[in-house]
Parts: structure tokens; C-alpha cells; sequence
């Protein structure tokens, strides 16, 4: 087996204030490690990207956004409960991860409270009802009346859940969602958008760098960490996807007229490399595309994205663009250049010139 199929070839020692707990302000001003090249690299500040990009690029975006899926509750017992809601199953019936798992029997109940005690809503109460052997997590049956659904009343229990490495955050919840966030339903943000402003857009459509989008709800696929040695034996949990007629047509356009296709974030280029397993075509649906080195990019010609996790799927994807040991090398002088790392860090660009 080679290193690039070992888990432990994509570790990396990162120091906790390198952690970033609140997104630079301006969104812009974060700072961008640009690989232009096989061999050559430069740092930037974000709103300077338009210096890499040209008139004809097309930016592809994630429209995916944030629901507050994050609730606290208690069971029938009063003991404290901790629920995150990952994707409705059937009308009312959800997969949820659960806090504390192992005392989550069938038929336990739970209830929660809405935020405002004054409203005149109601308790909230959920039972537990399956298991999901994939996941870990329950399936929950909520109680509510037929005329009424869960995303409804969503935001006056739940509230829009953070990664667990951010730990000390004042920032706005609004901060953890793009500028162009339109379509509910993902529980993590999709990263790399996090940088972009209106202005920022505005600016570079007057240089001719057009913008389409795709929607993938990120789950928990996206961040539940790699846990086997062999990689290629690792499974991502399925998370839903649309690349519609629209954006295949702009797609194909662009590449008609020499146009380069620039994956704003990992979870575009999963998108759009899971619709174009044959050939590039609109796919609406499920994805549990696990990219790692060896794979042959079809779709994307360049990425922007946030600095990950060690041992990450994540990690992994960026490896097989531009290569697993200059990656590491890479992300080892953004730590010594104090670079800001994860969701509300810094980012990096990886130009066309760049792949393997």
C-alpha cells in the first residue's frame, strides 16, 4: 500500500490558536495563499483573488444554507439532551445525531422549548422511533400537527450549529453562511464561500468572471473524520445534491469557449464531479463521492478552499489536485506565516496551473 492510502499520511501538527473562532471582518480581508504554479506560490489578502482570475472564468458556488439544526431538550426524565438534525427522512420523521447516544431507546421521548417563552408556541416533542446503523444516530418522529412541518417552526427551537473546534465565538450567526446562502438545508456551512462579499462579486462580474451554483446540503459526510487506515476503505455518508440544467448549460458553454471552471469550495467540486461520472449532465440526487489521490479530476479546473482538518476526507480531495506531500508543505509554512485554519480561517487558491 502506498502513502497516499494511509490515514497517517495526512496528519499534520497544527497549534490551537491557529483555530480561527471568529471569521476576519471584513469577510475580504482574510488572507489567501495562492498556488500558481507546479512550483511557485504567493500570499494575498482575498479581495486580491481577482489578480488570478481573468474575463471568461466561471465561478461555481454552493447555495446550500445553514438550518438551525441544533437543539437542546430534555426526556420525559428531565435529564438534558443534546439533538442535531441531519435530513428529513419522511414528512416530520428525521435522522439526528444524539447526545447522549447510548441512552436513546426506542420510544424515548423529548422535549424541547422555543426560544421565546412568550410567543405562544407551543412545546415541541419528539420520539424516538428507529436507529441508523450508519450513522450512529435516531430517527425521530416529531409531533405536530398534519397542516405544519418541522421547517416551519425549525427556528424558534433550534439555532445554527458550529463546528466543534469553535469553541469562543461572539461573531453573528450570519457570519457562518454565505453571502448568496438561498437553499435550507445543509448543517454545516460550505467554507470557502465564507470569504466572498457583494462588493467582492460585484467586482469581479464587472471583469467578466461570471458566477453560477450548484446545491449540496453539507452533512455530516463532509465532516465526520476518517477513522480507518486504509483510506480507500473509508465511506462517506450520502449528502443531497442538485447541479441543474442551468448550471450544466453554463458549464458547457464556458468550456466551449475556453472558459475555465473554478470550484468555489470542496463541496462544488463533489458536486460536479458526481454529475459528470459519464459526462457532465443535471443529477439530482445523492452523492457519497470519496476523492482522494489517484483520482482524475473531470469537472473543475481550479479550487478555492479553506485550510482542513488533518486526517479529512477534506484534506484527502485537495491532495489529489495538487499532490499529498506538497499540500503538507504547503500548509506547514501557513502555519509558520500564522495563517488562520478551518471554518472561519483563511483560504487558499489553487489555480489551473497548479494541478497534477
Amino acid at each position: 500500500m502506498n502513502a497516499e492510502q494511509l490515514l497517517s499520511s495526512y496528519d499534520y501538527q497544527l497549534p490551537t490558536e491557529l483555530i480561527a473562532q471568529t471569521p476576519a471582518i471584513p469577510r475580504d480581508s482574510s488572507r489567501l495563499l495562492v498556488i500558481d504554479s507546479l512550483v511557485s506560490h504567493q500570499h494575498l489578502i482575498f479581495r486580491d483573488i481577482n489578480r488570478y482570475l481573468q474575463p471568461g472564468d466561471l465561478l461555481v458556488v454552493n447555495d446550500t444554507k445553514v438550518i438551525p439544526a441544533r437543539l437542546y431538550g430534555r426526556k420525559s426524565t428531565g435529564a438534558p439532551v443534546e439533538i442535531l438534525l441531519l435530513e428529513e427522512k419522511t414528512s416530520n420523521h428525521w435522522l439526528a445525531l444524539v447526545k447522549p447516544g447510548k441512552r436513546f431507546h426506542q420510544d424515548t421521548e423529548i422535549w424541547f422549548q422555543p426560544h421565546n417563552s412568550s410567543s405562544g408556541q407551543s412545546l415541541l416533542k419528539a420520539t424516538v422511533v428507529d436507529k441508523d446503523s450508519e450513522t450512529g444516530g435516531r430517527i425521530l418522529a416529531f409531533d405536530l400537527p398534519d397542516q405544519r412541518s418541522l421547517w416551519e417552526i425549525l427556528p424558534e427551537f433550534g439555532t445554527i450549529p458550529l463546528p466543534p473546534y469553535i469553541t469562543a465565538t461572539d461573531s453573528p450567526i450570519d457570519q457562518y453562511q454565505t453571502v448568496y446562502a438561498q437553499q435550507p438545508g445543509a448543517v454545516a456551512a460550505p467554507t470557502a464561500g465564507l470569504h466572498f462579499t457583494h462588493e467582492l462579486l460585484a467586482k469581479l462580474a464587472q471583469l467578466g468572471v461570471e458566477q453560477t451554483s450548484i446545491t449540496l446540503h453539507v452533512g455530516v459526510g463532509t465532516f465526520r473524520p476518517v477513522e480507518v487506515e486504509s483510506i480507500v476503505n473509508h465511506k462517506i455518508h450520502q449528502e443531497w445534491l442538485e447541479v441543474n440544467s442551468s448550471t450544466v448549460e453554463r458549464i458547457q458553454a464556458k468550456r466551449a469557449q475556453g472558459g475555465r471552471i473554478i470550484a468555489v469550495g470542496t463541496t462544488v467540486v463533489r458536486a460536479l464531479e458526481t454529475a459528470s461520472i459519464k459526462r457532465l449532465q443535471p443529477y439530482r440526487g445523492k452523492t457519497d463521492l470519496f476523492i482522494y489521490p489517484g483520482y482524475k479530476f473531470r469537472a473543475i479546473d481550479a479550487l478555492i478552499t479553506n485550510f482542513h482538518l488533518p486526517r479529512s476526507s477534506l484534506l484527502m480531495l485537495v491532495s489529489a489536485l495538487i499532490g499529498r506531500e506538497r499540500l503538507l508543505s504547503l500548509y506547514q509554512e501557513a502555519i509558520d506565516q500564522r495563517y488562520r485554519f478551518y471554518s472561519f480561517g483563511d483560504a487558499m487558491f489553487i489555480t489551473p496551473e497548479a494541478k497534477i
